[in-house]
């Protein structure tokens, strides 16, 4: 195989994301990460933010392609003929959702195989979701995110005094 794809929200992209980008980068003549986008989510960046983002960040890394994907990412096997797709795994709970996740992805199109990237150690306890509360709390997410998403995240999340005073 010597195309692959890494799809994910990417709201906001981590470093976590970043190294599997890379990691993944170096195995694969070509990877799309492909940015999910789905209208039942409340995401806090917009699809061409996130977009732009990821591309800032994979500029040194000319084989990465990143685009937008509106749908179930089964029917971006069919539609770029790229069967692989790359899923990163932090612990034992994300392997079992990531599991059943390739199970129902391959029930949808038998096309599709699932590589799973483990998440190199520094990057274990990396969650978007966390970020994201930590930032709108004013806290120091340096170490958890490209310095492009700090300013990013400071200019979407003004932080506000959540202790009730």
């Amino acid at each position: 195989m010597k195309n692959a794809f890494f799809p994910g929200s990417f709201d906001p992209p981590t470093h976590g994301h970043l190294n599997i980008i890379e990691r993944a980068a170096k195995i694969f003549e070509k990877l799309y990460v492909v940015v999910a986008v789905n209208d039942s989510k409340q995401s806090l960046f917009s699809t061409d933010e996130r977009l732009d983002l990821i591309r800032q960040l994979t500029a040194h890394l000319p084989n990465v392609e990143t685009v937008a994907w509106h749908g179930l990412v089964v029917d971006f096997v069919d539609r770029y003929s790229v069967p692989l797709m790359i899923r990163g795994v932090r612990a034992l709970a994300d392997f079992g959702y990531e599991f059943e996740l390739a199970m129902t992805n391959k029930s949808l199109n038998k096309n599709i195989e699932v590589i799973f990237f483990p998440t190199d150690p520094q990057f274990f306890v990396l969650r978007s979701s966390a970020i994201k509360e930590i930032a709108s709390y004013g806290g120091d997410i340096s170490a958890m995110v490209p310095s492009v998403v700090v300013e990013a995240l400071k200019r979407k999340l003004i932080p506000v005094d959540k202790s009730g005073k």
